[in-house]
């Protein structure tokens, strides 16, 4: 697409917290959030973030703005406090907007904020035990009329990329029915696909969907393309990491019309990186899909969970590093 190169040099959002971050005082959070724009500007990105710096983890940008849910006090396998629905979720006003608006003052560069999809939190926050909402499906329906809204006053704040994260959604594409939480994989889409369509869209913004870090053992291309027909985001981010028979099925299924991010570089594992086996990846990908439609970026986000970060400071400063290497190996310096 034409702006594609806008954004070339992508990050899902969340960094690696700086030591003595309070986010309960509103200046703590302000200084971290200015010195993590001049970080990302200092490593050549296309697109800022606070770095979720305001969030105990990457649904916080929703659940601490909205009513009729709880947190439980435990925690899931996945490291992450159990939220629970009590009934349908209702916004006192806008949920990330003004902290976005933040982001604009502070640079020209694009600013990006990422959202927990719908159907993420329709998935995991149904507990028919709570006698809240009727079905997951009628949750998430409530959660994607709060979240279209919230993209709409994003981008009247000058947001130009925004990026609804639902891990849970490649493992579906998979040969066996495999449900989305408490979700069926038919009504994950079909409570996404209201959240991404604007009345609306000025130049240069993008929708994009984050389904997953992490490829099925093999895909069935017909589930994978009803994800992406289904689903009219702008833009899929998918993983790279192996340019696997699954990868690249994930890669052949997509509409030639939609942008695609391709996760080249592991953002959980340490040490050093050689990018030749990164640009042999991006080769074999490029093969299915034109680069000049695509961007890379990190495989997931550095810190989705505050206290749980995935690697170092200095191993997320040479993974973007990376990331923007490879960006002008492949792009030139366009952007």
């Amino acid at each position: 697409m034409a702006d594609t190169f806008n954004y070339r040099i992508d990050h899902h959002g969340s960094l690696v917290r700086p030591a003595g971050l309070d986010r309960g005082d509103p200046d703590s959070l302000d200084a971290a959030i200015v010195e993590a724009v001049a970080y990302q500007r200092t490593l050549r990105s296309t697109v800022v973030t606070d770095g979720g710096y305001p969030y105990e983890d990457f649904r916080g940008v929703v659940l601490d703005g909205v009513s009729g849910v709880r947190r439980t006090g435990a925690t899931g396998a996945d490291g992450l406090a159990v939220w629970v629905a009590e009934a349908l979720p209702k916004a006192d006003g806008p949920l990330a907007a003004d902290r976005a608006r933040r982001l604009t003052e502070l640079t020209v560069i694009a600013p990006k904020v990422t959202l927990p999809a719908p159907s993420y939190l329709a998935a995991t926050l149904y507990d028919p035990a709570a006698r809240g909402p009727a079905s997951a499906r009628e949750l998430g329906e409530a959660f994607a009329e709060i979240i279209r809204a919230e993209i709409a006053r994003l981008v009247d704040t000058g947001v130009r990329l925004i990026q609804l994260d639902n891990p849970l959604l490649l493992a579906a594409t998979g040969p066996e029915e495999t449900p989305v939480g408490a979700l069926s994989f038919a009504d994950a889409l079909a409570v996404d696909a209201p959240a991404v369509r604007l009345d609306t869209r000025p130049e240069g913004v993008r929708i994009g969907v984050f389904p997953g870090a992490v490829a099925p053992a093999a895909v069935d291309r017909a589930k994978a393309e009803r994800l992406y027909t289904q689903v009219p985001a702008d833009r899929w981010v998918l993983p790279l990491l192996h340019a696997s028979a699954a990868e690249l099925d994930l890669v052949r299924a997509l509409p030639e019309d939609r942008d695609v991010c391709f996760g080249v570089v592991d953002a959980a594992t340490s040490g050093p990186a050689d990018i030749d086996p990164v640009l042999d990846r991006l080769d074999a990908a490029g093969e299915l899909k034109d680069l000049e439609d695509a961007a890379v970026a990190p495989s997931r986000g550095f810190a989705d969970i505050a206290d749980r970060p995935l690697l170092t400071a200095e191993d997320q400063r040479r993974r973007i590093v990376l990331v923007e290497t490879v960006a002008r190996y492949i792009w030139g310096n366009e952007f």
